[in-house]
């Protein structure tokens, strides 16, 4: 799959990153209800457009993303911005061997896990479990099963599913044209 991305960069293609942070996470960051800023975990981040959004507002963020060419990209926007994420080149299913450490309050993954085979889901949910504080959200964009060709897709049973210890607090539709929501979750404080 990363080879796909790899290319998709090459060639431009980008068609997930509008280089605008989405309305669901300047809510959660800026809204009525605003998480006060700690540490986020951006997984998946591509050229660091939510990365860079998320340390402007006082955020320290660790930005993952498997290809390195928006790594490369999400670098000089951080440096533009005068902000300095931590962007690491790994697979967001090995959170551990990457030694992103935890005590995130914030994760966020715009349409990272709804492209994951099944069979890695569950490496990536644990990895998120052990990387979140106690209290955490987890704001997760993804395309219904179907939806996509060549994204297995995510449905709200399938989180509650993989995340235990995890409450699906919101799960909203998205306004794209293939069928797509927008999980809120939180993780009990235990």
């Amino acid at each position: 799959m990363s080879l796909l991305y790899e290319l998709m960069y090459l060639l431009r293609f980008k068609p997930w990153d509008s280089g605008v942070p989405p309305p669901e996470l300047v809510a959660a960051v800026e809204g009525p209800e605003a998480l006060d800023p700690g540490r986020a975990l951006d997984l998946g981040c591509g050229t660091g457009t939510n990365a860079v959004y998320l340390a402007r507002r006082g955020w320290e963020v660790t930005a993952i993303d498997v290809v390195g060419r928006p790594l490369r990209m999400a670098r000089r926007k951080a440096d533009a911005a005068g902000v300095s994420p931590w962007f690491v080149r790994g697979d967001v299913t090995r959170l551990p061997d990457l030694g992103v450490g935890g005590g995130y309050r914030l994760v966020f993954d715009l349409g990272c896990f709804h492209s994951l085979t099944p069979a890695r889901r569950d490496a990536y949910a644990a990895g998120v479990t052990a990387a979140a504080a106690p209290g955490a959200t987890f704001l997760l964009y993804g395309f219904a099963p179907g939806a996509m060709p060549g994204a297995p897709g995510v449905t709200e049973d399938e989180l509650r599913h993989r995340f235990p210890g995890w409450e699906v607090r919101e799960a909203t539709k998205g306004t794209e044209r293939y069928e797509s929501w927008w999980y809120r979750l939180e993780r009990a404080a235990r």
